[in-house]
């Protein structure tokens, strides 16, 4: 098992804490919970922008270049040796977002705070208003880019060219192609199986669910997709947590594969 999900009472007080809260529906709510109150020495990571470039074309949350990622980790001050604990408002796929992309950047102490803010509340950490500054660092980074796969990735999976599982972290209506309320056309990246990221949540956790477990195994070479790359994050780091290691996600997700290719439906 890997060491991803910390709870509150775990956490090393000398550690560094970003605030990933956010609200799909509301976006300035997350900005605005953090203003009004924080961990004491917390930075905001927006997943609008900061933990995406929506500049770009490349779906509906484009990860940013690893130019603009590595400015975002040095003008906060990270080390790659710091303990950081990310945090969102619980069981949310926005600290999972957060901590994916500090994994694809070799952070190897980056966490993620299950039961999320409130739970950090709870066992005492200091409050505050106050918004830290840290000197800026100089990162030497050593980028994983074997995790994170681009559209002709997925296309050799279709194909049969590359062995792989697709796995939609999407709602089984929208997999289904019954409904899509953002992108222009429903359904699926053909081949690809359903998990409902939302199986994961378990009151203010993120858990390890048998029913992931007996979806895919651990010999075989996962690739988690959403509809933009925020949502397949539970799902990858869940899996990780579990123990599996051949996991990889196509970030841009379907908002990207649809503008450029055909999908499937199960109607």
């Amino acid at each position: 098992m890997t060491n991803i999900f910390v709870t509150a009472d775990k956490i090393e007080p000398t550690g560094r804490f970003i605030d990933a809260r956010f609200d799909m529906t509301n976006v300035e709510l997350g900005k605005a919970l953090y203003e009004e109150e924080h961990v004491k020495g917390a930075v905001y990571w927006d997943l609008n922008t900061d933990l995406s470039d929506l500049a770009k074309g490349e779906g509906r949350h484009p990860l940013p270049d690893k130019e603009q990622l590595q400015a975002l980790f040095e003008k906060h001050g990270l080390d790659l040796n710091d303990a950081i604990y990310v945090y969102d408002q619980g069981a949310s796929p926005y600290a999972t977002r957060a901590w994916w992309i500090l994994n694809y950047a070799g952070f190897k102490h980056a966490y993620v705070v299950n039961g999320g803010y409130q739970a950090l509340k709870d066992v005492g950490l200091p409050i505050t208003t106050e918004v830290p500054t840290f000197p800026k660092t100089n990162l030497q980074l050593q980028w994983n880019d074997e995790i994170l796969l681009k559209r002709q990735d997925i296309v050799n999976i279709v194909e049969g060219k590359t062995k792989a599982t697709l796995l939609d972290a999407r709602s089984a209506a929208r997999y289904n192609g019954e409904f899509e309320p953002f992108d222009k056309l429903a359904g699926h990246i053909p081949t690809a199986q359903n998990y409902d990221w939302e199986q994961l949540r378990e009151g203010s956790n993120l858990v390890i669910t048998s029913s992931l477990l007996d979806k895919v195994s651990k010999d075989e070479d996962i690739v988690v997709y959403c509809g933009s790359g925020v949502t397949a994050t539970p799902i990858y780091t869940v899996l990780k947590e579990a123990g599996y290691e051949n996991v990889q996600i196509y970030m841009a997700g379907y908002s990207d594969w649809v503008n450029h290719h055909p999908v499937a439906t199960s109607n």
